[in-house]
């Protein structure tokens, strides 16, 4: 398939049939050949199987013609989430759903006419079956990064792919993302069901779809807006000795249970993941030219012994500001399972949620004297 001419190579392309051409998944006995191949000749080289990702080849009589990587979709994107139209609230726990198209690479010996299109368009009929099987949940969308110094998406826009839009150039890097723009990139979506825009914003999510505990993303504004409303609960700690503030230590707290966390273990591991920007958003104890959050000691002291009450008014002041607004609330009753307080009775919680948000607006313990009328 290759000859010389005047010194260079020059491959002839037999005649192709598109119609024949397999996309499958990499085997492991393949996976280092793919990462040659991508090293070898694409501008941005091989990329990591990490987390979620699937990687792709398309084969033509066993000869191989182009390599995908498919993996988890990037945490920020305005042009995206614009499009989308999607919330902080939802956007977190709703990623999941869409997949990256971080690599696609035609091999330099198969440039031929409407290719490209083709194997995104294999990719798109069996993508959703492999995502359910492999990660355990669907996939609704798939997004995709053009550079435009090297490429126009000409092979995306065959395909039937959306420009929502572009990005703003900023890097991410150790410390969060860089000051200044670097190239911004082409956003290219491709809904893989149908109403994919509108079943991502929509407020409430078919519990079918929810992946792991609920999360949420917080903007920068909520990092530093959220230690505030601790600001008036009382410190049950000794005056000596305290070396976060009370309102961080439960800020931090909070935020890293409303992203998923879930225990104390969990929540002093979310704290330690914090890039030192997010660190200064918190107001965190500065010391050393670094940021520093409490250890997993310090919180669990902390949230054993700060009075509930008071916590929780705190936490009902900051999500009647940052909850949406709902056009109906539902109140619901529940018996807690061998939760006997000292007269041997069981605890009776009622809370109120809103219809559209599923925002939890608070949780009382029902006073026992209570009849079944009164608290009806």
């Amino acid at each position: 398939m290759c000859d010389r001419l005047r010194g260079k190579r020059v491959f002839r392309v037999p005649r192709l049939n598109l119609h024949e051409i397999v996309l499958r998944p990499v085997t492991v006995d393949e996976e280092s050949r793919f990462k040659e191949l991508l090293d070898t000749h694409h501008y941005l080289g091989a990329v990591a199987k990490i987390g979620h990702t699937i990687w792709y080849v398309a084969t033509w009589q066993g000869q191989w013609l182009a390599l995908l990587v498919l993996n988890a979709a990037a945490w920020k994107c305005a042009a995206r989430d614009r499009w989308i139209g999607w919330d902080l609230r939802h956007q977190y726990d709703r990623l999941h759903l869409i997949a990256n198209n971080a690599r696609f690479l035609i091999l330099p010996e198969w440039h031929v006419p409407n290719l490209a299109s083709r194997v995104l368009a294999l990719c798109e009929r069996r993508v959703r079956a492999d995502w359910q099987a492999r990660f355990g949940h669907p996939l609704w969308l798939l997004e995709t990064f053009v550079d435009p110094r090297f490429f126009s998406g000409t092979s995306y826009r065959a395909a039937n792919w959306l420009q929502v839009g572009e990005t703003r150039g900023f890097r991410r890097i150790r410390a969060g993302y860089s000051n200044s723009t670097h190239a911004p990139k082409l956003v290219f979506v491709r809904p893989l069901i149908a109403h994919a825009q509108a079943r991502l914003a929509h407020a409430v999510l078919d519990p079918r779809y929810h992946h792991g505990a609920p999360k949420l993303m917080l903007s920068a504004e909520q990092m530093r807006s959220l230690p505030a409303f601790f600001a008036e609960v009382s410190d049950p700690r000794r005056g000596q000795g305290r070396r976060h503030p009370l309102p961080v230590v439960l800020a931090i707290s909070a935020a890293a249970v409303l992203c998923g966390a879930r225990g104390y273990k969990a929540i002093a591991a979310w704290a330690q993941d914090l890039s030192q920007q997010a660190r200064a958003r918190f107001r965190c104890r500065y010391r050393n030219a670094r940021y520093e959050v409490p250890s997993r000691t310090r919180i669990r002291d902390v949230l054993t012994r700060v009075a509930p009450n008071e916590l929780d008014r705190a936490l009902q002041g900051w999500n009647a500001q940052m909850a949406e607004a709902d056009e109906g609330l539902a109140i619901d009753g529940k018996t807690l399972c061998n939760a006997i307080d000292a007269q041997d009775r069981q605890t009776h919680i009622l809370g109120v949620v809103g219809h559209q948000t599923q925002t939890c607006y608070t949780q009382k313990k029902l006073a026992p004297c209570l009849s079944t009328e009164a608290t009806s």
